[in-house]
This record gives C-alpha cells, sequence and structure tokens, in this order.
C-alpha cells in the first residue's frame, strides 16, 4: 500500500476537492485531489498506480504536512478485498466515527424542540427576569449529518454557520456532490441567491429568538454639549443602501495578511531612477521577430531586468538577504522572485513564483523561465514548490501602463525592485556639439528595501547601478 502526502514545502493544506472516489483506479502522477494552501491551489498526483482503498481526509479538513491523505493499495486482490469490506462498513463507520474535537451529534428527523421545564432566566434591560425563549423549529446549528442521510463537511458547516443558516435550511439546499452532497459552490450559490430575493427562507423556519437585551432608540433631538461624542468614540455605520458587500476569497484574505504584516515587520524605504533605456528597445526590436520563431514565445523586457539586478546583486549582496533576529543571512543563491498578476486587470490576486538559482541562467535561460512561470501560473498549474525559497523580487507594473510605484517587500526578503512602463519622452543630451533634445526611450525604477539593515546610500547605489547597466546595453551581444 502506499499513501499519498502533501509536499515537503508546506506546513498544511485544506482539501478542496477529491478528483477520485474509494474503489477507483488511478494511474501514476494522476491527479487524486486538490488541496488549498496558505500560497496557491494545487492538484496533488498519485505517487503510484494502483486503487484507493480509503480516503482518509474529508473535503473541507485541513491536513498537517506529511499526514497520509489516503490509502493506495498496489495489489489488485487485495483491493478488491479491500473494496467489499469498505462497502459493507461505510455507513456504519459514519454513523458512529466522529471527528476529533468535535461532539457527536445524533441524527434526528424531528425538529428539536426543547421541552417547557426548568428553564434557565436570562435578565432584561429593566432588570428583571424572565424565562429564557424555547428552541423553535429551524434553528438547529449545523450538523455534521443531516436528517435526511446527507453528510454536511466541516466546510460547509463553517459556512452556513457563519451565514446564520440553521440545519432544517441547510437540508434543503440541493447537492452536486455524490449522493446530493451540499458543496461549497452549492451553499455560496445559495447565499447569493439568498441575498439577492431569489430564494426565500423555507417556510416554517423561524429565525433564532435573540437573547440580548433590547437596543435603546437613538435620541431624535440634538445632543447637549455635555452629550457631545468625544474624538476616537465616533462610531459609523455601514451604508445600508446601493451598496455590495463582496466577501473575500481565501487568497485575498492570505495576501492582505501578508501586505500587513510585511509592513508590521520591515521599515519600508523607496528610492526611484529614471532610465534611458533606448539600447534596450532598439536591441529588443531588432531581435524579437527571430527569437519567437525559434522558440515559440515572446521576447520582454523581464529578462533583461532580472539579468541587470541579478549581475547589481553580486556586487550589492545585503540586497539578497533576509533578518531574523539581530542577525543578517546572506544568501549565496539567487532564488529571483516574479510578481505575476491573475485574472483581467488583476482581479484574481497576485502571486510570486520563483526562478530557483536564477544567478547561473543566461539571458535566454531567464526568458525561458519567465514564460514557464507566468504561463503557470495563469493556467493555475503552479506548485507549492514553485513559491518558496525566493531571496529577491521584481514587480513590472509597468506592464499595466504605470509610470512608478512604490512595492511592498516580500517577507523574508529586505528588497523589492519595481519598473515602470517604458515610453519615448523629449531629453537634454550632451554630444560634442553642445546639449540637444531628442526622443529617447524612458523609465522609471524604483526600490523598496528594509531600511532596518539597508541604509539609502546603500539602496540608492545599488538602484543606480541598475540603472548604469540597462543604459550601457551591450547592444552586440548575442542572445
Amino acid at each position: 500500500m502506499v499513501m499519498p502526502k502533501m509536499g515537503e514545502s508546506i506546513m498544511e493544506g485544506t482539501v478542496i476537492e477529491w478528483k477520485k472516489k474509494v474503489g477507483e483506479t488511478v494511474e501514476q502522477d494522476e491527479t487524486v485531489l486538490e488541496i488549498a494552501t496558505d500560497k496557491v491551489d494545487s492538484e496533488v498526483p498519485a505517487p503510484i498506480a494502483g486503487t484507493i482503498v480509503e480516503i482518509l481526509a474529508e473535503e473541507g479538513d485541513t491536513v498537517e504536512v506529511g499526514k497520509p491523505i489516503a490509502i493506495i493499495e498496489t495489489d489488485a486482490d487485495a483491493a478488491a478485498s479491500a473494496g467489499e469490506s469498505q462497502a459493507e462498513t461505510k455507513e456504519a463507520a459514519e454513523e458512529e466515527e466522529e471527528p476529533a474535537g468535535e461532539p457527536a451529534v445524533e441524527a434526528k428527523k424531528e425538529p428539536v424542540v426543547t421541552e417547557e421545564k426548568a428553564e434557565p432566566e436570562v435578565t432584561k434591560a429593566n432588570g428583571q427576569a424572565a424565562p429564557a425563549p424555547a428552541s423553535v423549529e429551524g434553528t438547529t446549528p449545523p450538523q455534521r449529518r443531516g436528517s435526511d442521510g446527507r453528510f454536511y463537511s466541516p466546510l460547509v458547516r463553517s459556512i452556513a454557520k457563519e451565514e446564520g443558516i440553521s440545519q432544517e435550511e441547510l437540508e434543503t439546499i440541493e447537492g452536486s456532490g455524490n449522493q446530493g452532497r451540499v458543496s461549497k459552490d452549492d451553499i455560496l450559490n445559495y447565499i447569493e441567491q439568498r441575498k439577492s430575493g431569489k430564494v426565500a427562507q423555507p417556510s416554517g423556519l423561524s429565525k433564532p429568538v435573540s437573547k440580548e437585551a433590547p437596543k435603546p432608540q437613538q435620541p431624535s433631538y440634538a445632543p447637549t454639549s455635555e452629550e457631545q461624542i468625544r474624538a476616537g468614540e465616533i462610531k459609523v455605520d455601514w451604508p445600508k443602501e446601493n451598496v455590495e458587500i463582496i466577501k473575500m476569497d481565501r487568497m485575498r484574505k492570505v495576501i492582505a495578511d501578508h501586505m500587513i504584516r510585511s509592513k508590521q515587520t520591515s521599515a519600508h524605504v523607496t528610492t526611484f531612477a529614471e532610465a534611458d533605456v533606448t539600447k534596450l528597445v532598439n536591441y529588443r526590436n531588432k531581435h524579437k521577430e527571430q527569437f519567437y520563431r525559434e522558440n515559440g514565445f515572446k521576447l520582454t523586457f523581464t529578462p533583461f531586468f532580472i539579468e541587470s539586478t541579478i549581475q547589481a546583486i553580486r556586487e550589492f549582496p545585503l540586497i539578497n538577504s533576509s533578518v531574523d533576529g539581530d542577525q543578517i543571512i546572506l544568501k549565496r543563491d539567487i532564488n529571483y522572485g516574479l510578481a505575476v498578476a491573475l485574472g483581467e486587470s488583476g482581479t484574481g490576486g497576485l502571486i510570486v513564483p520563483v526562478i530557483k538559482n536564477a544567478g547561473q541562467l543566461n539571458i535566454h535561460g531567464l526568458a525561458q523561465k519567465v514564460h514557464e512561470l507566468a504561463q503557470k501560473a495563469r493556467s493555475k498549474n503552479l506548485s507549492p514548490d514553485d513559491l518558496v525559497g525566493g531571496t529577491f523580487t521584481l514587480t513590472n507594473y509597468g506592464s499595466v501602463g504605470n509610470l512608478m510605484g512604490t512595492p511592498i517587500i516580500n517577507q523574508p526578503q529586505v528588497a523589492i525592485f519595481g519598473t515602470g512602463v517604458i515610453e519615448k519622452k523629449p531629453v537634454v543630451m550632451e554630444t560634442e556639439n553642445g546639449d540637444v533634445i531628442a526622443i529617447r526611450h524612458m523609465m522609471y525604477l524604483s526600490m523598496s528595501y528594509d531600511h532596518r539593515i539597508i541604509d539609502g546610500a546603500h539602496g540608492g547605489a545599488f538602484l543606480q547601478r541598475v540603472k548604469e547597466l540597462l543604459e550601457n546595453f551591450d547592444v552586440n551581444r548575442s542572445i
């Protein structure tokens, strides 16, 4: 038997969807399931061919690194025997076994109604005691297994609880999964339809009775000077009309947390420079058609930006480091991160795949790696290993027409380089015959760096070195 496990480069992942069921055969490297990590959604392949005889993690479960998630039997006879045993015990196991840390819940076909006895008391706003209201039909919290016999995953139950959906209402949702199971998409679609008024709360389901004391009505008169709200105490409610509330998806939450943590960790400073890249533009224009014919993909400016910053890093090795407490860790390998926007106009989020040992590649090798990673990112085929180990990052906001920007450091790195759009501009140039105004291809460069270990002079010198390398580009070089 072989047990597939998650990659060693991640700490934990959440099971999104199983692509194979118990009893089905799989080929080696065939996708078994999809998982969501803190960096990317990815597929887990089968380590060997065989038959799946047991699934150890349900959809929505979070699994730690190294923990088995399924059992694959490579012996055909043993797999058949295991399949028969699995079929006989599956129903009993699902009814009796509960996940660790979750209380056992008995499935009932009758709505839960609390009997009128031994009622606890709650305190009203006027200080008088009154019995707490009894549970009513439609207020049962989401259960592992419903009265209709369907299993509800931890993820579906969590979403239902957050949205105030009772077990009774949950059972009215038509599931698209195996044996009518409600998937994440099913419940999210139901929530959207309910908010838009396309579906109503099922009849007979009462809203939970609030146990909170009623809030006093706000006075309709203007407050006196003694009643004025002091600065810092103003509470503003969200608008109730003509707004759309969009819940963050998992990737957006991860990005938000990463950006805030970076700002809280590093003392950000951003330095700018303007570079004349006319030689580079002319060189690319001269070779891009031949390059495309020979390689099948376009030659962009990005590989040249990477090459110049790598050369500058060799001269300023502190840029390729990280901070651990009061220690500075210099990285000998240059693992180059490339920020890639997903979806139309970046609406799908931002991800940073890494070119491992980029310092050992020539311009052709860099162009190949940039193309491969960009394609994998946009087709959502990146693996967790493609996203770890970066030591320096480039973000090209010029690709969407922006002049300049102040990028946020990709922790635990200490610097991130930014490139703006290349535009033709009139520029004053010094010649043997005096100053002249010429049309040149100009662009802005920027670098945000961690001022805890990189001073302004050092960061500025690095940026100027990259500018110098780009402006003095060798147009006679081979590609």
